[in-house]
């Protein structure tokens, strides 16, 4: 299996997930139908499924188009999405029986960003959604911050070589947001230049790996006395875990 990036609307990224031995892909957060559809006519693919992290639009906007292109694909979601009915044409509720081209697929329920977000994990890509980006983590829109900072956990905790496919190329402000809340991190500063330099080589900064993350996110170091530091020069309430992830996540929100 091998993975393609497909750039969508401003910032965002779909994923094809292709195998070249039958000639098909499944894609991951179709935001729109069209860029999906000529990658898959450019490789001469057959689409054989569609995953989807979260409802929001701009992660499933394109998924009525392909389902209409291709009759019958299954849509997979999460459960909550399933339930209240918040991904137009889901047909199936995603879960550890799945499997790509033969490969066994792990689903994790991450509610934080949305009651429903759901990752994916797949012969050592995790397709994250707007739960974990690099260097940062998508606004708690319908969850709790403790919800967000455990669903969080729950992701840094796979294997450090684990590689991250998020749903935005969001890399570079979480990064100088990362450097504002760990000044004298080199390995942030580190990041923060390669993150940069691809961009202006107009190359995306994903994947990155799960090490590099528990190194620079701060929304996976918010035990790290560091991260508590700095959380309370910033108006925590106290050093726990969760104040110091809730400090931080809401200082994000206005940097």
């Amino acid at each position: 299996m091998r993975i393609e990036i497909l750039p969508c609307l401003s910032d965002n990224y779909a994923y094809l997930l292709v195998d070249d031995a039958s000639r098909s892909a499944i894609v991951v957060d179709p935001s729109e139908a069209e860029p999906v559809s000529a990658a898959l006519a450019a490789h001469g693919l057959s689409l054989a499924a569609i995953w989807c992290t979260h409802h929001h639009p701009d992660h499933v906007g394109g998924v009525p188009a392909l389902a209409m292109e291709w009759p019958g694909v299954p849509v997979i979601g999460g459960v909550h999405d399933m339930e209240n009915r918040r991904i137009d044409g889901q047909t199936i509720v995603a879960d550890d029986s799945m499997s790509a081209f033969g490969l066994p697929v792990r689903v994790l329920s991450v509610p934080g960003h949305t009651l429903g977000a759901t990752a994916f994990l797949v012969d050592g890509a995790l397709f994250t959604g707007d739960t974990l980006f690099l260097g940062g983590c998508g606004r708690v829109f319908e969850g709790t911050m403790p919800q967000m900072r455990a669903s969080l956990e729950a992701l840094g905790a796979l294997a450090p070589e684990t590689r991250v496919y998020c749903g935005h190329e969001y890399t570079v402000k979480n990064l100088e947001f990362a450097a504002h809340v760990e000044p004298g991190s080199k390995v942030v500063e580190s990041a923060l230049a390669a993150a940069r330099a691809k961009r202006e080589r107009g190359e995306p900064t994903v994947p990155g790996t799960l090490a590099q993350e528990r190194a620079t996110n701060p929304f996976l170091r918010a035990s790290e006395p560091s991260v508590a530091a700095r959380a309370k020069e910033l108006g925590a309430a106290s050093g726990s875990p969760d104040d110091v992830f809730t400090t931080i996540r809401e200082a994000k929100n206005k940097f």
